[in-house]
């Protein structure tokens, strides 16, 4: 059995370590704040795919994870028994005038050629529901390709999955075999302390759980807002996107107008209750894009890092990428996403 040593235990490193475990590897995880201590442990998961135009490598990769992302977190929770919060049930995006209305009727035509029929986009005209902001031009953007996920529960799923394939969980050990660096920001800080530019940086979000149940509902955009209806009968709002910032975790004003945009936009949120509020860091690489490949300089050592606001929706595949290169060295990362990219 091949050693794998998996330092950061954030949606990365648990989902690299899954997948390795799942090709016989003998996997050991390290991490000094436990699970999901980091941006992994938010509270909004939208699965949310960018708009089918302009086709890059990054959307196509999103795209092939985004599709995998249902046997992925069943397989997760059927070997664990703990649920993931995953619902694949599309979103709702208000059309705001009649230019917009035309882009994205354009956008569905572009959506059937890239997205091959997995999934649509297309312009609706729904019967009226509490479950539906307002539209100035009557109709919405609907696509079927949107998921999400309660990040945290997610998390615990993996470990939990792992638990059952005898994976251990580490606040502190040494390295065993080939290392996968998942450390989020403080790695983006440490790679950036030994080069000369900045490899990345943290960006703060803010979110807040609403006591609403609207379980099976499509997510909405609108007001500049995520709107998920969790599967557990909450509502998560997010988030905000702060570049400076003085305290990583608490909670100001900001959060709060995140909250009355929300409330303004979906009416029969208005007196639904803030079951709890939530911010933390998550990572974003100089380039945008996930970062992954070799740990420059260092033999055997890997780096899975920038998940950003993508994180979950890249979890799959990018599970899959790593698994092929640190355990057969098969290289399939697409540009844009390599380490060097950010050099």
């Amino acid at each position: 059995m091949t050693d794998i040593t998996i330092r950061g235990a954030g949606v990365f490193g648990l989902s690299i370590a899954w997948a390795c475990v799942q090709r016989g590897a003998s996997v050991q995880i390290i991490d000094p704040n436990g699970p999901a201590a980091g941006s992994s442990g938010g509270i909004v998961g939208a699965l949310a795919p960018h708009v089918p135009e302009n086709w890059n490598y990054k959307k196509a990769f999103q795209l092939e994870s985004l599709l995998m992302a249902e046997a992925f977190w069943r397989g997760v929770r059927e070997a664990g028994g703990v649920e993931t919060g995953y619902a694949r049930t599309g979103r709702l995006q208000p059309v705001a005038d009649a230019a917009a209305r035309t882009l994205a009727l354009q956008r569905s035509g572009t959506a059937r050629e890239l997205w091959q029929g997995h999934a649509i986009w297309e312009v609706v005209t729904p019967p009226p529901s509490d479950w539906q902001p307002e539209s100035q031009e009557g109709c919405f953007i609907h696509d079927t390709l949107s998921a999400h996920l309660h990040p945290r529960r997610a998390c615990n799923a993996l470990v939990a999955a792992l638990g059952e394939s005898g994976v251990s969980m580490q606040s502190e050990g040494k390295d065993k075999g080939a290392v996968v660096w998942a450390t989020g920001v403080a790695g983006l800080e440490a790679l950036s302390a030994e080069h000369t530019r900045s490899m990345g940086n943290g960006v703060k979000g803010q979110a807040a759980l609403l006591r609403y149940d609207a379980a099976g509902a499509p997510q909405l955009f609108a007001g500049g807002v995520h709107i998920i209806p969790h599967l557990d009968g909450t509502v998560a709002i997010g988030s905000t996107s702060e570049r400076e910032y003085d305290d990583p975790v608490s909670t100001d004003t900001q959060l709060e107008d995140v909250i009355a945009a929300a409330r303004k936009a979906v009416p029969v949120l208005r007196d639904a209750p803030v079951v709890s509020r939530w911010a933390g860091v998550r990572p974003r690489a100089r380039s945008r894009a996930p970062m992954l490949g070799s740990y420059p300089g260092r033999t055997d050592h890997y780096i899975a890092n920038g998940g950003f606001k993508i994180g979950f929706g890249m979890a799959p595949k990018l599970a899959q990428v790593m698994a092929d290169l640190v355990l057969d060295g098969n290289d399939q990362i697409p540009d844009g996403f390599r380490v060097e990219d950010n050099l």
